[in-house]
């Protein structure tokens, strides 16, 4: 059981990560992707480039970004530690940072084709019938889009579990604290401890596996017959 002390610690920091991280980018998707969706705008669809760019950014970029923003000298960084004392690089917290924002996209894209898939005559008939926006929005609109957000939420939550450049760069490899199941994967490859990378990988592509599953069974059948 001591052996495998280590990977079920990396493991729980990763479930931990990736479960904050995938909530930060489920409240901010729906949001957005709503806006997209039902709003129209200029430089709507340059800001629907730019919120999907982690998508297609190396992760390293992504992490010298966060740094900028975050780090002890960092625009945000610097007054976080100023006037809180707080100091976000090498926690826990900067790993959910790094891996909301490399995950965001998947919450984005498929909250936005889940609302544009929603009839918007619906909408407009129980406007018609009284309801507020907001209650619209979360008795008919959400309700029929439930499946296509979470789905990208699932999506959004394997990628967080294997987030690893930006993550390294603002969180460290520290066992017990920042080290991710990705992190703890890497540092064994390099020390030659190759029956525990494989441990690792196993238990990472198990957890992958499944989340797949879950969301490829959340999303939309476009076949009514099969």
């Amino acid at each position: 059981m001591d052996a495998l002390d280590p990977a079920w610690v990396a493991l729980r920091l990763s479930l931990k990560v990736a479960l904050w991280a995938t909530l930060i980018d489920l409240a901010l998707g729906v949001a957005l992707g709503y806006l997209l969706a039902r709003k129209r705008f200029p430089g709507r669809e340059l800001l629907d480039a730019l919120l999907t760019l982690p998508m297609v950014m190396p992760p390293t970029v992504l992490g010298y970004y966060l740094l900028v923003v975050i780090g002890r000298n960092g625009v945000l960084g610097a007054w976080l530690q100023q006037h809180f004392g707080i100091n976000l690089i090498f926690t826990w917290q900067a790993a959910v940072i790094a891996a909301a924002v490399v995950a965001f996209p998947l919450v984005l894209k498929g909250a936005r084709a889940a609302f544009e898939s929603i009839d918007a005559q619906l909408e407009q008939a129980a406007q018609v019938l009284g309801l507020s926006p907001w209650a619209v929005f979360l008795r008919v609109t959400l309700p029929l889009a439930w499946r296509g957000v979470l789905g990208g939420a699932l999506l959004a939550f394997a990628r967080s579990m294997g987030e690893f450049g930006a993550t390294l760069m603002v969180a460290g490899s520290i066992p017990g604290k920042t080290q991710t199941l990705s992190i703890a994967v890497y540092e064994a490859v390099q020390a030659g401890q190759d029956d525990h990378a494989n441990l690792l990988v196993i238990i990472t592509s198990l957890v992958c596996i499944a989340v797949l599953v879950a969301a490829n069974k959340l999303t939309p059948n476009r076949n009514p017959l099969v």
